[in-house]
């Protein structure tokens, strides 16, 4: 199994509370079980797995047609709709730029509806196995090798131009800090507009949208934070709460409020997030609620939870 010596952060409901809700967040990838909400048309900038936990799952991708189906592919940065029959969902997030896409397992190659009864078994074990844990995921759940205990393996990764990657690697480490593309291409010795030709080109987006997206994504650490929505649209790099809210809004479907709301149960077990993070008031040390607690890790030690996973797989 992979180690890794980053410091970890992680939130969860204490021992003696079931917690059937949960979001295992890795600097590329996402494992979530929890609430779905009713979401509007949401753009998101990973490849994404909707698996019902039981039931089936409505996807609608870009304004195409309904489908049903136990599993739903969305490929990244395409506007869709997703409803569930069951009030949980499954969701597993990777992020695009991390893999090669026509290299990626059968499961996530398709778009809409998926036919993969064996995946989606996989999924829902998983899940089960996870959630049943409660405080066992102590042993450390940031240990276990992601990849491998969805498919099996590290997925194909891509090759991105070392100018282009640099700049990817600065906004995914702090995607709060005020990096623009005229100061990324004077650090690549490119002109602005051929800098962002090679970004959209390498990554399969324009500049602004890939910052959005990882802007966005960070919020994720903070669903079940009791913490002020204006600190951390500050704090997040959003010029104003409005703004905030709006960009939000185009990513996920849902007001922040809402996110916050719906994920006041949810355990999150996270990287802890790039120092920026910690200021403007904001305490990253705190839970949601007065029972909850955090733990940090100075490194990652090998986890019984995920031997225990992937044996029971």
């Amino acid at each position: 199994m992979r180690r890794t010596s980053d410091s970890l952060q992680r939130s969860r409901l204490p021992a003696q509370r079931h917690s059937d809700r949960l979001m295992w967040i890795t600097p590329d990838r996402v494992f979530y079980v929890g609430l779905l909400g009713v979401p509007s048309i949401r753009t998101m900038g990973s490849v994404i797995a909707y698996v019902a936990v039981e039931g089936s799952v409505h996807i609608s991708i870009d304004g195409g047609e309904w489908q049903v189906s136990e599993m739903a592919v969305v490929p990244p940065y395409i506007p869709h709709r997703i409803r569930s029959e069951a009030r949980k969902i499954n969701v597993i997030k990777v992020e695009a730029e991390t893999v090669n896409l026509a290299a990626l397992p059968e499961p996530l190659r398709g778009s809409g509806a998926v036919d993969a009864p064996w995946f989606v078994e996989r999924v829902r074990r998983c899940q089960r196995e996870l959630c049943s844990r409660g405080h066992d995921l102590d042993l450390n759940l940031m240990s276990v090798d992601f990849d491998h205990l969805f498919f099996d393996g590290p997925l194909i990764t891509r090759t991105i131009d070392h100018r282009i990657q640099v700049a990817i690697d600065g906004i995914k480490h702090d995607p709060s800090a005020p990096a623009n593309a005229e100061k990324c291409a004077e650090n690549a010795h490119l002109s602005f507009s051929r800098f962002q030709h090679l970004f959209k080109q390498e990554v399969g987006v324009p500049f602004r949208s890939f910052r959005a997206w990882k802007r966005a994504r960070r919020l994720l650490h903070y669903v079940n934070r009791d913490s002020n929505l204006a600190n951390v649209a500050l704090d997040a790099g959003y010029p104003d709460s409005s703004h905030f809210s709006h960009s939000i809004r185009q990513v996920y479907g849902l007001k922040p409020k809402d996110i916050f709301a719906g994920s006041r149960r949810l355990a999150v077990y996270a990287h802890a997030l790039a120092p920026s993070w910690s200021a403007g008031g904001l305490d990253v040390s705190a839970c949601a609620e007065p029972e909850e607690r955090c733990v940090s890790f100075d490194h990652a030690m090998s986890s019984k939870v995920g031997q225990r996973v992937i044996a029971a797989l």
